[in-house]
């Protein structure tokens, strides 16, 4: 298994295991990672929030530091909130929900200042006529009674506090939903009588997200295993007169689970189908807070509100002063009053424009991720990283595209940053690692051949290695050989450490030669080189840079006699001139790694290297010092060539033409060539001709403009008998 692993490319087992850990943490969803969902869901309703509804139908009668001014500090008597209630309805108000608890009794009763002043006997007797009067809670309730008017339930985790069954009806279809809600074990509740007389009990809750921001509320839940509707939807179904509250969980009718247990599907109170999350909760899609949602509460109290503000709407009672601390923090505004977080729930269920996150959502959002990222990680190994980023950003656009769509046009949520994060850092991880590749590759390809092939050249192999084939490919090439003549009499008297210096003295310099001509170095064999042209970077005038490079050659050999000269005289020893013989050939060979996986050379083989060899060898013959093949000199037209016969390498049955190189385009084109080259001419036509007379004469006149590199040509043809 791990010997399998160990032969996995490394970029595919990365890959892998980033795209791995991506889909683990998305399943896992840490907090960082709903996070992340939560503030793209934000910033869509920030752009696009429910639109406010001209006609209001819920308003928030505030307790604000107006009515606090005018009525007093809070809580109030229970009789002026029952003054409030009857004002209310008698304005035709459709439903009245008090955002509170009224949990213990009124410490204004008449009862209640008796009991505090029961230790003071002349009070109490002074103030009996106090008993006689009904408790403020009895004339609230008096004032509930058979008005649609909603009280509130609060669960708390603790546990402590029993709490009466919900005492309206609640139907469901499919898995009991007190399996998916929150569960509080206990609550707190209203006093019984309060209870008795309202039309309608909901839970205050909220449940914020870790940020303390809400975006959701429980449409339903557990309060000491009783079911509670939320305080929205409580005054929902007083509002619209609904006796019934209907849920459809997983397994129910027309909602197919797959035998799974998903939750809560939806919630209905009459006509009204509210969406929700399997934890029956809503998604809450806020609207801009607005002045002209709020009533003051002193202006029921004085009279000073208009009837239309109340009539036949949903009025919701509660606390915005700013020191009664019953702030929220909702996407759109960093703090509210609690109470409009309940009013816009209640106008988001009147208004049907809702959110919703579907169930299918984390496996859309899950499959774009695992498509996408193999997608990214398959092109950036086959089609390079470019092409993958186009792919990727195209991706990551259109997931984007889609999410607001949906959200713009069907209030569907779809997650868009985690996807597109992680295909981002999929698309940069599997980048890091092709890079380290190639740049591992690249080193690998500098130190191959920084010893052997011009350092631009390096650098070019390094940005394409398509450039270099390795194992072998045909390619034609121009091959390079120089060995120096005579090298046994200039070792001569040498030690071993001055025949080292001496030789890295002559081929410094000669190498600086060849790459600087774009040429590759295949070996040094003692006090010969090879080098060759167009391979492994292609070079289109391979057959021109090796032509002068041998010239340039011959000048910087030239530059080393002199220093060698000089130092030879100072020395008082002899001067022994270095030569060299160079041969040039071009044709098709075979380049490629040469060798075993243990040790191999970048190399050219074929018969062409040999013909090359056979060149360099026949300057011997013939005299001159760079002899070149008809295929090398027809390529290079441009220089100084004269024809010098034909040379039959080992195993060949035709002869090859062979030139010598006198000079580049500047000397070809001069007039003392022009000279040479006709003599030359006529010397080769007299020879041809077999005119012993013809033959002398151009031979004589080839002599007398001959240079260097041609002397000794023409010498040995003078020592040659001419045919008659």
């Amino acid at each position: 298994m791990n010997a399998g692993l160990s032969r996995l490319p490394l970029a595919l087992l990365i890959s892998v295991a980033l795209l791995a850990t991506c889909l683990a943490l998305r399943i896992a969803d840490p907090e960082p990672v709903a996070r992340l969902r939560l503030s793209a869901f934000d910033t869509y309703l920030r752009a696009a929030p429910r639109q406010v509804d001209p006609s209001f139908p819920v308003r928030i009668v505030a307790i604000d530091e107006a009515s606090l001014a005018a009525v007093g500090q809070w809580p109030w008597p229970r009789t002026k909130l029952a003054d409030l209630v009857s004002k209310l309805v008698a304005a035709g108000a459709a439903s009245v929900t008090f955002d509170m608890v009224f949990a213990e009794p009124d410490r204004l009763s008449p009862e209640e200042l008796l009991r505090s002043l029961a230790d003071d006997a002349g009070q109490v007797t002074a103030l009996a006529d106090l008993g006689r009067f009904p408790s403020n809670d009895a004339r609230l309730a008096a004032a509930i009674e058979g008005a649609p008017v909603v009280l509130g339930v609060a669960g708390n985790a603790i546990g402590s506090g029993k709490i009466s069954p919900y005492p309206a009806a609640v139907s469901y279809a499919g898995d009991d939903p007190l399996l998916f809600v929150h569960a509080f074990a206990g609550g707190v509740e209203n006093l019984p009588g309060l209870t008795k007389a309202a039309r309608g009990v909901g839970a205050v809750n909220w449940l914020p997200s870790s940020d303390q921001v809400v975006r959701r509320i429980p449409l339903l839940v557990s309060i000491g295993g009783s079911l509670y509707p939320s305080l929205a939807l409580e005054a929902l179904r007083i509002g619209t007169k609904q006796s019934t509250i209907f849920i459809k969980s997983s397994g129910g009718s027309g909602v197919e689970a797959l035998g799974q247990k998903t939750g809560v599907e939806s919630v209905r109170v009459g006509d009204t189908v509210l969406p929700s999350d399997g934890r029956g909760e809503l998604w809450l899609k806020f609207a801009p807070s607005d002045p002209r949602r709020t009533i003051s509460a002193l202006s029921i109290f004085d009279g000073t509100a208009n009837a239309d503000d109340i009539k036949s709407r949903h009025m919701i009672i509660g606390a915005t002063a700013t020191g009664l601390l019953d702030l929220r923090a909702t996407p759109l505004e960093p703090a509210v009053p609690g109470v409009e977080v309940h009013a816009q729930a209640l106008e988001q269920m009147l208004s049907g424009d809702h959110l919703v996150r579907p169930a299918y959502a984390s496996g859309a959002e899950l499959t774009f991720l695992l498509v996408v990222g193999v997608l990214v990680t398959w092109l950036i190994e086959r089609s390079g990283a470019l092409r993958a980023a186009i792919v990727g950003l195209t991706s990551i656009a259109f997931i984007v595209l889609l999410s607001w769509l949906a959200y713009s046009r069907a209030g569907l949520l779809f997650d868009p940053v985690y996807p597109s994060l992680s295909v981002a850092l999929l698309y940069f991880g599997v980048s890091l690692t092709s890079f380290i590749k190639s740049e591992i590759q690249r080193a690998e390809i500098r130190s191959a051949f920084g010893h052997y092939v011009a350092a631009p050249l390096v650098e070019e192999l390094a940005r394409n290695r398509d450039k270099l084939k390795l194992g072998g490919e045909t390619r034609e090439v121009t091959l390079l050989f120089a060995d120096v003549r005579g090298f046994s009499k200039i070792s001569e008297g040498l030690q071993a450490d001055e025949l080292i210096r001496f030789v890295n003295r002559l081929f410094t310099p000669l190498t600086d030669v060849i790459l600087g001509h774009s040429g590759t170095i295949d070996k040094f064999m003692g006090d010969a080189v090879m080098a060759f042209w167009n391979a492994p970077v292609h070079d289109a005038n391979h057959a021109s840079n090796a032509c002068r490079a041998a010239l340039a050659m011959l000048d910087r050999l030239a530059s080393l006699n002199d220093a060698l000269r000089a130092e030879a005289v100072a020395a008082g020893a002899p001067f022994v001139p270095v030569r060299l013989g160079i041969g040039l050939n071009t044709g098709e060979c075979v380049v490629g790694n040469v060798g075993s996986p243990q040790r191999f050379d970048y190399s050219v083989l074929g018969d062409v290297v040999n013909v090359a060899a056979r060149f360099e060898e026949s300057t011997k013959m013939f005299g001159a010092r760079i002899v070149v093949g008809e295929r090398t000199a027809a390529q290079a037209p441009q220089f100084a060539f004269l024809e010098l016969g034909s040379v039959t390498p080992r195993g060949k049955d035709r002869p090859e033409n062979v030139f010598a190189l006198l000079g580049d385009e500047t000397y070809a084109a001069s007039e003392a060539f022009l000279n040479v080259r006709n003599a030359h001419v006529a010397f080769l036509a007299a020879r041809q001709a077999g005119d012993p007379r013809q033959a002398e004469e151009a031979l004589a006149a080839c002599m007398r403009s001959a240079p260097e590199d041609m002397v000794a040509y023409y010498r040995n043809s003078a020592r040659e008998k001419i045919a008659t």
